[in-house]
């Protein structure tokens, strides 16, 4: 008895079924892009009408501006992006291009933002003497607010983290970074390792640490734990208390906490 689907014809029968399935596949994976850029299309344009709908409170309200960002990411959209390469020439001295905050609400949500950018980039300049260009968000927040008109809009710390993002351009000097559980702004270039940001966070817990402490918590050779601190003292990020029998490396914030304190009590 002959045995059947053996040789060249079975060998091109099953060439011709991969084919068909796989332009099956691409024809299936097109069909479903195109109703999802059909979804996200109609979103968009709720989104828009939303925006026109609510415009008074996304400028006033910071709640509710933030929680009008967290739809926008949502899609996709990015508030703060710029959209220049979507406009034709045409349309580009008309006033069409810039951010979505711009096109939907205006110039003056959109400005709101840069400005508050151009407020951190000040604060993190006058303090960078204090704490080495690593302040939190939430005192750089305070110095923000402190500095405003009675009766501004009020800043959160959801707008400072959006302005940072708007300074992206000018490279790795300004971001956001945890340090423990806390958000920070950091202004300088450089990148903590992981030895300098464990000493950080540890700082700002207790106040200050020395080479001891570290050694005994994290089990650090003394090498390692002096070479951590003498890089953050190097960096401005610590200061050195030399009066004690050992040296205490001092988070600056906490330094000048106790000094208010001890101002204040006297």
């Amino acid at each position: 008895m002959s045995r059947k689907g053996v040789g060249l014809a079975a060998f091109d029968r099953s060439r011709l079924t991969s084919a068909q399935y796989a332009s099956h596949g691409s024809t299936l994976r097109s069909a479903n892009a195109e109703a999802l850029e059909t979804q996200l299309a109609v979103f968009r344009s709720l989104l828009q009408q939303f925006a026109q709908t609510h415009a008074k409170d996304i400028r006033s309200n910071p709640t509710f501006r933030a929680q009008f960002a967290r739809m926008c990411a949502a899609i996709g959209v990015d508030p703060l992006a710029s959209s220049n390469h979507q406009s034709s020439p045409s349309s580009s001295g008309s006033g069409g291009a810039g951010s979505i905050w711009a096109q939907l609400l205006g110039r003056s949500v959109n400005d709101f933002y840069f400005e508050l950018a151009v407020r951190v980039v000040e604060v993190c300049s006058e303090t960078r003497g204090e704490n080495g260009g690593l302040i939190e968000l939430r005192k750089a927040r305070e110095r923000i607010m402190k500095g405003r008109m009675e009766g501004a809009p009020e800043i959160t710390e959801d707008d400072i983290l959006r302005a940072v993002g708007t300074l992206k351009p000018l490279g790795s000097a300004y971001s956001i970074i945890k340090v423990g559980n806390k958000p920070y702004i950091r202004s300088v270039p450089k990148e903590l390792n992981t030895d300098q940001s464990a000493v950080l966070e540890a700082a700002q817990v207790l106040g200050y640490v020395s080479v001891s402490m570290l050694m005994v918590n994290l089990k650090w050779m003394r090498a390692r734990a002096q070479t951590a601190l003498e890089d953050l003292v190097g960096e401005g990020m610590l200061w050195v208390d030399k009066q004690s029998d050992e040296w205490e490396y001092w988070s600056p914030s906490a330094m000048l906490e106790n000094q208010d304190l001890a101002g204040t009590t006297g």
